[in-house]
């Protein structure tokens, strides 16, 4: 094989080992777990959050960025639950580029693979540790969700991993709600073949080792708009996609019929200055449909200190080395804005 093997990494029980969750983590983690599989389930009617960076950069803008969402979510913990995002692993369409925090914990410095796992969970632990918060991340690479199963509040599986095998196989083996993404196509049919596959039983191989599964009712549809033949944007959020999506949910009889919206990537032809318009129009259409009202869970955002992006050599502090971001000042105002009219 054309590879070179430099290290062998240490396995998830060791790095979990040097880095163990203390019990009062272990005890937030359950609440916001139950909590957040109540509103999956339709218990509770609560809107989820699903918020943050494009990817994350360095440690101390992400701690800054949640902990301003912290004093947000007391201010409408009665109507909105938010799941920050901290994405450590950055998909390239092209392969080139930031990977993530995973791959380079210094966006400046050469990858170390090591660090970056060591980094990603100190992260998404200080994250608990600091501000009350269990985040979302997501699972580009299935085989590394071990080292972070005991941290992450949601995974997503984003628009060009939800026909993978793997992926789907490991999200039947997670215990925690994870999104399909819609891929790049927008056939639904796939996104709907990858919910039902994870929802069901397998039998696999996971890192080394023949594992069973007992399926994961809380997986379920994210749509995030696609790309047609000619690389143009195509939204997916209006009134008749979440008619039609709603209906390929009653044909399919799958459990916790639940669908996040992501405001950004293709649906909002990655101006993320439109989020705010799409979020607002999307409760819209819950008014008018008590199917799509029940059914729709929530949002993803994309959402920094900074608008915009920037280069990474930039180094302006809480702006987005990847996609462009909303600013804190419009985040905190949509929060706001979408707690009055839920």
């Amino acid at each position: 094989m054309n590879l070179d093997f430099k290290r062998k990494l240490a396995i998830p029980m060791e790095v979990k080992e040097m880095y163990p969750l203390t019990g009062d983590m272990a005890k937030i983690f359950e609440e916001r777990d139950a909590e957040i599989k109540s509103i999956m389930s339709g218990k509770s009617d609560k809107l989820i959050l699903i918020i943050g960076p494009c990817s994350a950069d360095r440690e101390d803008p992400v701690i800054d960025y949640i902990s301003r969402l912290a004093k947000v979510q007391e201010k409408v913990k009665d109507k909105i639950f938010i799941i920050p995002r901290i994405y450590t692993n950055k998909p390239r369409t092209t392969g080139d580029g930031y990977k993530g925090m995973l791959h380079q914990p210094d966006p400046s410095e050469s990858p170390d693979m090591f660090k970056g796992l060591v980094a990603i969970r100190e992260l998404h632990m200080r994250a608990i540790k600091e501000t009350g918060f269990t985040c979302a991340d997501e699972m580009l690479y299935p085989e590394n969700y071990k080292y972070l199963d005991d941290v992450l509040a949601y995974v997503a599986v984003g628009a060009r991993s939800v026909e993978n095998q793997e992926h789907r196989l490991v999200a039947s083996g997670i215990s925690v709600p994870v999104g399909m993404k819609n891929p790049t196509s927008g056939y639904l049919t796939v996104m709907m073949n990858s919910i039902m596959a994870a929802q069901h039983k397998h039998t696999f191989i996971y890192r080394g080792w023949e594992v069973s599964s007992e399926g994961n009712p809380y997986a379920h549809a994210i749509l995030r708009g696609f790309t047609n033949k000619h690389g143009g944007s195509m939204p997916n959020y209006h009134y008749e996609d979440l008619e039609f999506a709603c209906n390929m949910y009653a044909e399919k009889g799958l459990a916790n019929p639940s669908i996040i919206i992501d405001t950004n990537h293709a649906n909002s032809g990655k101006n993320p200055f439109e989020q705010d318009r799409i979020a607002k129009e999307v409760l819209h259409s819950c008014r008018h449909n008590s199917d799509i009202n029940r059914m729709v869970k929530g949002f993803m955002i994309e959402s920094y200190i900074e608008d915009g992006s920037q280069k990474v050599e930039e180094g302006v502090y809480g702006k987005s080395i990847t996609d462009p971001c909303i600013g804190w000042e419009k985040t905190e105002r949509l929060i706001y804005d979408l707690a009055d009219l839920r």
